[in-house]
């Protein structure tokens, strides 16, 4: 099945059984279409099905999918851990535009346009994707590395004993 990856700016087609929100706004994603319009419609009909189904998957999964989206575009030798990371401290700068000027914003945004929603899923997952490809360039499991932070933070700041404080 067809379905669309971002990756570097563009949504492009990716056979998977994957979900992949819609990122960036609908006319630049398929601006990278132009000269095949079958594309463009067959991109709209699958990200319409990939859009009403959900599947779990693991950061093993999203890394594999991304160093296979590179080997097959020659893109491994920009896939620098500098690269990544100034890569992704641009699309933490886009994420941060969503916020500015908003003040505190209130759980779950429910104050918000689906569009806004939106674009910030967009970017969120530009940070993801950027994030997992530089753990995996630089040899990390990031998943483990996560799992025994959590641990690590339980233990430097463990929970307060609210009720021995009250008394």
């Amino acid at each position: 099945m067809l379905s669309l990856i971002h990756f570097y700016g563009y949504n492009i087609p990716f056979a998977s059984v994957i979900k992949f929100s819609p990122l960036k706004s609908k006319t630049r994603a398929f601006g990278f279409f132009e000269g095949n319009k079958s594309h463009i419609k067959l991109a709209n009909m699958e990200q319409e099905r990939v859009e009403e189904r959900s599947m779990d998957i693991s950061l093993k999964d999203l890394s594999k999918q991304l160093e296979d989206f590179a080997k097959v575009r020659n893109w491994e030798k920009y896939h620098s851990p500098r690269n990544l990371l100034l890569a992704m401290v641009g699309e933490v700068g886009e994420l941060s535009q969503i916020f500015q000027w908003r003040g505190e914003v209130d759980k779950g945004l429910p104050n918000w346009k689906e569009s806004d929603k939106e674009h910030l899923a967009e970017e969120l997952s530009d940070v993801l994707l950027y994030l997992i490809r530089l753990a995996d360039i630089c040899g990390i499991d990031l998943g483990d590395a996560a799992a025994k932070k959590i641990i690590k933070n339980s233990i430097k700041y463990p929970e307060p004993k609210v009720f021995e404080e009250m008394f």
